[in-house]
Parts: C-alpha cells; structure tokens; sequence
C-alpha cells in the first residue's frame, strides 16, 4: 500500500549570494542544472515518492519562479506563499506558508537534491509520536561541519551555530513539522535551525537516517557537480 506524503514546504525565498553573478537576474531555484530549472529536478523526484501537494516560499525574484513553473508540475499541485518587501528568514517563511501546510508536513530546502526514501522517513516519524522530525547523515565533517546527535531514534543535540566535536551528524535538509511546532519559540526567531534546536533540546525531534549523500547547489562548485550528477542519471 503506498503511502500519501503530507504537503512539502519548499523554502525557495534565498538570495543565493555564494553563487555571485549567476542568481543577479535569475532566482537559485531556476538555476539551469543538467539542462533544466532545478526545481523541476527536485519536482519530479518528489513526485516519484509519491507527493501530491506542494507549497514553494519564495522570495527574490520570486514571480519568475511561479510564471516558469505553474501550479502543477508531474502531477504535483503547486501553490506558492511569498514573503513580502523583506527576506523573512526560513522559520519566518514557513509560518507564513502554514496555513496552506495544514497541521502536519514536511519541510524541504529549495537548493538540495536529497535521494532517500521520503514515504519510510514519513512513515517512521507518525509512528514515533514526536511533534517533528530531522533527517541526518552520518557525516563525521565529510562534505561539511557536523552538527547533530542522533541516537538512532531522536536527534539528542543539534547547534548549527556552535557545534560540538561530539557531534557525529548533520542535518540533511528534509523536515517534519506538526504546525503547533512553530509556537515553542517567539515571533523573533527567523531561522528554522532555531527551532530544531529547541526541539532537540526538549527530545521532541525524531531522527530518521539517510544514507546516501545529499547533492545541492549553493556555491558554483556544488552547482557544477550537482549538474554532473544529474547528467548522468539521464
């Protein structure tokens, strides 16, 4: 029986400064990767798990994003939730995007290409009965500083801003959030990252273990390799 995934929550709002030139007229989600947007990358491998609704935040040349990609895409309905005048942060974001969400779903940032089985870490995390979820990967600092702890069930410690040599894992981009998640910090906090660490900190925040490397696109090397690999796969 297969399984019908919650709504995903794309954050898609970033200026994409790393990558200089290249996003000065053309939002990072609409970057040319192996030959096509790359949110039409990530699209198409959401529908092959089975998604059905997605909402993409945008934010920086954000009506480019939804005049090219539309409201349904590999049979995947697409709504959009904009930020305003100001960047309003990946946290800021999300509440803004939380009616169309619904009271449970998923979270998703718009530069990666996350290749794990998006049905089982669903699946995984409405049996835990914890409010939110985190996917992780072993990383021990292989393609960037780790910054989680991860017992095989919860994520028991995560800090992106001052992380441990304790810590072994790190976030792999794919989250889960049950709406009332968003009320455990203040209007004054931006950042997603703020509230996984406050739910890590309450041991509300399931781990589900991702094992193959995740791909994306924030700096000009990560897009050329990214474009390689997508290549190939065609």
């Amino acid at each position: 029986m297969s399984v019908s995934l919650p709504p995903i929550c794309i954050l898609a709002g970033g200026l994409g400064e790393r990558l200089g030139a290249a996003v000065r007229y053309t939002p990072k989600p609409l970057l040319e990767v192996a030959g096509e947007p790359f949110l039409l990358h990530q699209l198409r491998l959401l529908a092959d798990h089975g998604a059905g609704e997605v909402v993409v935040c945008v934010g920086y040349l954000g009506e480019k994003i939804v005049q090219r990609i539309g409201d349904e895409r590999f049979g995947i309905r697409i709504a959009y939730s904009h930020d305003g005048p100001r960047p309003l942060g990946t946290l800021g974001a999300v509440r803004v995007a939380a009616p169309k969400l619904g009271s449970r779903f998923l979270v998703l940032y718009g530069d990666t290409y996350l290749r794990l089985d998006y049905a089982a870490a669903f699946t995984e995390w409405e049996r835990s009965g914890l409010p939110a979820m985190m996917t992780v990967l072993r990383n021990d600092r292989r393609w960037d500083v780790s910054n989680a702890c991860f017992d095989g069930r919860r994520v028991t410690a995560y800090n992106k801003r001052a992380p441990t040599p304790a810590m072994r894992w790190i976030d792999y981009g794919l989250g889960g959030l049950q709406r009332q998640t968003l009320e455990l910090v203040g209007e004054e906090v931006s950042d997603l990252a703020d509230l996984y660490h406050e739910l890590a900190g309450r041991n509300a925040l399931f781990g589900f273990e991702a094992t193959n490397r995740f791909y994306e696109i924030g700096t000009p090397e990560a897009l050329e390799e990214t474009s390689a690999f997508l290549a190939s796969r065609k």
